[in-house]
């Protein structure tokens, strides 16, 4: 590992902007898919199986990306590749006539998050201090949440602020805020580009001063680390109800009447509650473990959802439940990073976290598909019904001991 630093990295602060741009690009884009499907004449559970379908090519691929950025010394080609496919998929969504052909490009979408956000884990599990770990994945997955602010907002007002407007209308508006969503992705690019530059020079030092491992850890030894499966699961159900908040929470609106803007403020409530509570996180972890946030985590998420349906007609209570939802959403995510880097061999983090993502996808193509199912004859409620039975299951499933 190299030396701490006094000063901030600039290769972190390069890879925290390149995320930024990359998930404002990504969250407007995922709101106006629901939109999208809606408009060419999609129901409930073609929303969940066009969200699945963002997580179906990264299933397959996910360990074979976490094997390679254990070997290679430059993360910097998986980076740019990332960005490249997030502004790919954009510019497909907007040009996609059919459902068919939106799923797909919804695809393209999935496995460019997957290549940026496996590069960008592996090169603070690499490059961090253990020490510093949990702040840099704070600040990593924060940004996360503020491109998760940002995007739903720009997608709101690109939508408009009618609530009952014709098919056609929506058609033209998704396709041109998709256009712009493609064109923010681009600008990642360069900066990307940046954030891997001196993460490449350290990695060939490290690279050299590190005895080879015999051979990768395998999958079911990785398994077989208690911290790395309790961990998947709760990486699961947080970031599968995140995907579900995304995709249902228009279709919640178009129940109720709540115009595209207003879901678009929703949603940017919920990720700015996200940020918070990540920019929080050294200060939370002074104080309780980090086995306690992840459980509170998950049944504080899982609380706040269970009553969202209900009082969803009330805009300022909406937004109060998606606050506290938010809140401890956000918590729980970089803590598991954290605790899988922790519990396995340096030569097999980036494995591990591929394997962490690993299980988020499935839970991402399994819950957004149960989730249509459900909507079908329960409504858009029955979707975040669910969402919060997952994430109170695991709650009690998480042991009180690590």
């Amino acid at each position: 590992m190299p030396k701490p630093e006094r000063a901030p990295r600039r290769w972190l602060w390069m890879l925290i902007a390149a995320a930024v741009l990359c998930q404002m690009a990504l969250n407007l884009a995922r709101p106006l898919i629901s939109y999208k499907v809606l408009a060419l004449g999609g129901d409930s559970v073609m929303v969940g199986l066009t969200s699945a379908s963002f997580a179906l090519l990264p299933v397959a691929f996910a360990l074979w990306l976490g094997r390679m950025s254990d070997r290679r010394t430059s993360l910097r080609g998986i980076t740019v590749v990332g960005t490249l496919l997030l502004s790919a998929g954009p510019f497909l969504l907007s040009s996609a006539p059919s459902l068919l052909l939106v799923a797909l490009a919804s695809a393209v979408l999935g496995m460019g998050h997957l290549c940026f956000t496996i590069a960008g884990q592996s090169a603070i599990a690499r490059f961090v201090p253990l020490s510093q770990m949990d702040a840099a994945f704070g600040w990593f997955t924060a940004a996360f949440s503020l491109g998760q602010l940002v995007g739903p907002l720009v997608a709101g007002l690109a939508m408009g602020s009618a609530g009952n407007v014709s098919a056609e209308t929506r058609l033209t508006d998704a396709n041109l805020a998709l256009l712009l969503a493609g064109a923010i992705a681009l600008l990642a690019v360069p900066v990307a580009l940046g954030a891997s530059a001196t993460g490449t020079r350290r990695a060939r030092a490290n690279t050299a001063a590190a005895p080879a491992p015999s051979r990768p850890t395998s999958v079911v030894h990785l398994l077989g680390v208690r911290t790395v499966k309790t961990n998947m699961i709760a990486s699961l159900a947080l970031l599968a109800t995140t995907d579900i908040i995304v995709a249902f929470l228009p279709l919640l609106g178009e129940e109720t009447g709540i115009a595209p803007v207003g879901i678009g403020v929703l949603l940017a409530v919920r990720a700015a509650a996200s940020i918070s509570s990540r920019l929080l996180l050294p200060v939370l972890l002074s104080r309780w473990s980090r086995t306690g946030l992840i459980t509170s985590s998950l049944a504080g998420a899982g609380i706040g959802l269970a009553i969202l349906p209900w009082l969803f007609d009330n805009p300022v209570v909406a937004g109060i439940l998606l606050a506290v939802a938010g809140f401890f959403l956000g918590l729980g995510q970089p803590i598991t990073m954290t605790l899988i880097t922790q519990a396995v061999p340096p030569d097999a983090r980036g494995a591990a976290l591929a394997l962490r993502l690993l299980g988020n996808r499935l839970g991402q193509v399994a819950l957004p598909i149960c989730a249509g199912l459900l909507a079908a004859p329960a409504g858009p409620g029955g979707a975040l019904w669910m969402s919060s039975a997952v994430l109170c299951a695991a709650s009690i499933r998480w042991p009180r001991k690590t």
